[in-house]
């Protein structure tokens, strides 16, 4: 009988594997970790990365990104998914720091919220990368993983950013989702999971888990 996972035990067990994912640069430029953020949705990680070293040749900073003309934006950051879409939310985000917020980017949940286009992931991924702030950013490995994995039982990202937040002790928080993805995209992947290869194995409960290797 399996005797169930602990945020402990998942760290211990994966941080030696994913080492990069535990050493995730913080206190990034907060206006950069923000923009990017938004590029990756739906987005590839490789073409988000390449979008973002282009966008990073030519602009500076929120004023830079308001005085670019709009199509140019949309080529600097194409093919991102829903580019042009993506681009109208950078311009109006430039816009609202320049104008309202004086240049600066907000370093509270709250705030961030306020922002055209951003969202609880988003929000908490400034938080932890650019401001080194206690946040758990959830993604579909995260909300995935945790699930198949009994830490929590939830249904959506949403609830599963509630309930860590309420279960996972703070100074696992900013880490979690880094470990988390990595995890996901080398091994505890969305069908047809690695088990045989992971350290978990034995005692993971492997919920949903219908075909494994």
């Amino acid at each position: 009988m399996k005797k169930g996972l602990t945020f402990k035990k998942v760290f211990e067990k994966l941080s030696p594997l994913f080492p990069d994912a535990m050493n995730e640069e913080n206190n990034s430029d907060p206006f950069f970790v923000l923009i990017s953020t938004i590029l990756s949705h739906r987005t590839k990680d490789e073409v988000t990365e390449e979008a973002i070293k282009r966008v990073k040749e030519r602009i500076k900073g929120p004023q830079d990104l308001l005085a670019i003309p709009q199509k140019e934006l949309e080529s600097l950051i194409f093919p991102v998914g829903f580019y042009k879409n993506k681009a109208r939310i950078l311009k109006d985000i430039a816009q609202t720091i320049v104008n309202v917020l004086g240049g600066r980017v907000p370093d509270t949940f709250e705030e961030l919220l306020k922002l055209k286009g951003v969202g609880h992931k988003t929000a908490n991924l400034v938080l932890s990368r650019a401001f080194g702030k206690p946040a758990i950013c959830v993604d579909t490995h995260v909300h995935r993983i945790s699930n198949r994995m009994g830490l929590v039982r939830t249904k959506t990202p949403q609830e599963t950013e509630i309930e860590l937040k309420e279960k996972m002790p703070k100074k696992y928080w900013k880490n979690y989702n880094g470990l988390l993805v990595a995890f996901g995209k080398n091994l505890c992947k969305p069908i047809s999971p690695l088990c045989s290869k992971c350290p978990l194995y034995k005692e993971c409960p492997r919920i949903g888990v219908v075909r494994w290797r």
